[in-house]
């Protein structure tokens, strides 16, 4: 009997907190800032709500219930740990192009970015059918904003992503933490005061459908396969900013974005292979070396971010962290041979499956 009631109490447990997961993932991701530990930290969240399930009293909403032990694991997480940064937080951008790079430093805790169709873009996602809810749900994961968040301590990081983000009440956000209502005014004042709203209000998010921006990622897209940097240079922005973490350098202007990837990144045409993927509600691509031997090596998850009306590409996160390529569903090694996404290769659309 005992047997039969914990399983029953299993399955009304999944099937009450199975809607909420995604939406988790996410909100630890903000908090943490990289996908692995935030996948962690999800099911460290739903182990401890499975343990406690037998003493939830409904006082709260499951959801609210659920954001308090997640919030409260990511907290623990936190403490003693360096923020996430990318290459652009740490110093000025390089000016020596001709010089060699400074060595990786696979020991700084990078930030990630975050596939897609973890949490619930793309196909067989869960995008809310208001626009407007799509935007603001695509919004939440923009590779600026949990870079931003990063320069936050914890506590502030928390009420700033239960406040903004998810658009909780002061009263909410009290309760789930455990403080007063002034104590949260005062930590959203303090996290407001660190972060440039206005910058990151300025990256206005575009459809998933948008032509112009499918538009711009195909013809990207292709001139990188071809080692065409004249094309390439005509769709990025004056602006450009290229960081590729766990190099600590980066690159900013269209002049030194080109100069760079002319001469240590395309050098022979041909040698690379573009497979499309989403990540952080923007446009991404999974980069591919052609090796001698005919088969494709991974190489990086370029994240990009495009200009308001979708016509320039300003800024490139070149991921180069191949424990990435699983989790947006990618082979770390891949035949050649394969169709790819300027007409040679696979295009994957968000959830590295062929298309």
């Amino acid at each position: 009997m005992a047997m039969v009631e914990t399983m029953e109490r299993s399955e009304d447990f999944v099937r009450l907190t199975d809607p909420f997961r995604r939406e988790l993932l996410a909100h630890c991701y903000r908090m943490l800032g990289s996908v692995h530990d935030a996948e962690d930290l999800l099911q460290e969240t739903m182990l401890r709500a499975w343990n406690s399930f037998g003493r939830f009293e409904g006082r709260s909403s499951l959801r609210t219930w659920l954001y308090r032990i997640a919030t409260n694991a990511c907290l623990r997480a936190l403490e003693g740990r360096s923020r996430r940064p990318l290459p652009s937080g740490l110093g000025t951008s390089n000016s020596a192009l001709d010089g060699p790079l400074r060595r990786p430093l696979p020991e700084v805790p990078w930030l990630q970015p975050i596939p897609d169709a973890l949490i619930g873009f793309g196909p067989g996602g869960t995008d809310p059918a208001d626009p407007a809810a799509v935007v603001a749900s695509r919004a939440g994961v923009r590779l600026a904003l949990v870079a931003a968040l990063q320069y936050l301590p914890p506590r502030q990081r928390a009420v700033l992503i239960l406040r903004e983000v998810l658009d909780w009440r002061a009263a909410e956000v009290a309760e789930l933490l455990g403080v007063s209502v002034f104590a949260v005014n005062s930590l959203l004042q303090r996290a407001r005061a660190q972060i440039d709203q206005a910058a990151l209000a300025e990256e206005r998010v575009r459809e998933p459908r948008d032509p112009r921006r499918r538009a711009l990622l195909d013809s990207y897209a292709a001139a990188f396969e071809a080692g065409d940097m004249a094309a390439v240079s005509r769709l990025l922005a004056r602006d450009v900013v290229l960081e590729m973490p766990p190099h600590p350098d980066w690159f900013s202007g269209r002049d030194a974005a080109v100069r760079f990837l002319s001469t240590r990144v395309l050098i022979t045409s041909q040698r690379i292979r573009a497979v499309r993927t989403a990540a952080n509600g923007q446009p991404a691509l999974a980069t591919y070396r052609l090796d001698p031997d005919g088969s494709l090596h991974a190489h990086s998850i370029q994240v990009l971010t495009l200009d308001q009306d979708g016509g320039a590409v300003t800024r490139i996160n070149a991921f180069q962290d191949l424990s990435l390529f699983p989790v947006f569903g990618l082979e770390r090694v891949r035949p050649a041979e394969e169709r790819t996404s300027a007409g040679r290769g696979v295009a994957v659309d968000g959830s590295a499956t062929g298309s």
